[in-house]
């Protein structure tokens, strides 16, 4: 594999962010999962269309603080406040939609990023498993998009953007429970867009092949990794940052006849 084609393309990338400067000036987005990978990669190319972030994951401040400070680093006007949250927790999802309201006063942008990966062997799942997973990858995205369309819908406009999984669509041995779960909010993702639409709130999805975040390049090596590239037209992983403007394309297009879409970004794989 050439790595070097995993670097940004400028011409595209340029151009893009070019286009969208200042699109979320004056502007407040929720990122969850946003310590590392495509978490990070999303609040940084938030940041750089100005918009204002509230940053949410469950690991360290350090993290964190570390993204915010990238953020502040890539639009210095922007106020970026941060909380480690364990999101599988009931009470969690509505709590930090509150807080981050109550920070900065308004929420725009949601955008449903965080996620966990129990991969077994079909069989081995446990129910706790299940309970584990479903929380933070379905639960949570729910419990957070019902309490930000609350306000959403009170001042006339929002988005709110699930970050899904190729997965929902094609199947891979061991993900048989990750898969569902992502199937499972697309569902939603189709659902709220049409009770949601005519409150001025667009909900849509976008749906990653496999990217070379830190997890992916850690766990994914040798055999396995050149399995996984034969199966990609493409002939390489995605890159965070491609991910990352799709999020921002659907949090800042004009088309908002453009909603209840899944925006699938894996190299083609879905295409043949």
């Amino acid at each position: 594999m050439v790595w070097s084609r995993l670097k940004p393309d400028r011409r595209y990338t340029s151009f893009f962010m070019q286009t969208s400067v200042g699109a979320l000036d004056g502007q407040m987005a929720l990122v969850t999962g946003a310590s590392r990978g495509l978490g990070r990669a999303i609040a940084l190319a938030l940041a750089d269309a100005g918009a204002s972030l509230h940053l949410v994951a469950d690991g360290t401040e350090e993290e964190l603080a570390q993204v915010a400070a990238a953020c502040v680093g890539r639009c210095p006007s922007a106020r970026v406040t941060r909380a480690t949250l364990d999101l599988s927790r009931p009470e969690a999802p509505a709590a930090m939609v509150d807080a981050a309201i109550g920070e900065h006063g308004r929420i725009d942008v949601l955008v449903n990023n965080a996620g966990m990966r129990i991969r077994k062997p079909f069989g081995e799942f446990s129910a706790d498993d299940f309970d584990r997973l479903m929380a933070v990858n379905l639960r949570a995205p729910m419990l957070a998009a019902q309490a930000a369309a609350a306000h959403m819908r009170a001042r006339g406009n929002g988005r709110i953007i699930n970050v899904a999984s190729q997965l929902a669509t094609v199947t891979d041995v061991g993900a048989s429970l990750y898969g569902m779960s992502k199937a499972a909010l697309l569902y939603l993702t189709r659902s709220m867009a049409v009770e949601l639409a005519g409150s001025g709130i667009l909900v849509n999805a976008v749906s990653p092949g496999t990217t070379a975040t830190e997890f992916i390049l850690s766990t994914m090596t040798g055999a396995r990794l050149a399995s996984r590239l034969e199966k990609i037209p493409a002939g390489r992983l995605g890159r965070p940052d491609e991910i990352a403007q799709a999020v921002l394309f659907l949090a800042t297009t004009p088309a908002t006849f453009l909603l209840g879409h899944n925006l699938i970004i894996d190299g083609g794989e879905n295409a043949t």
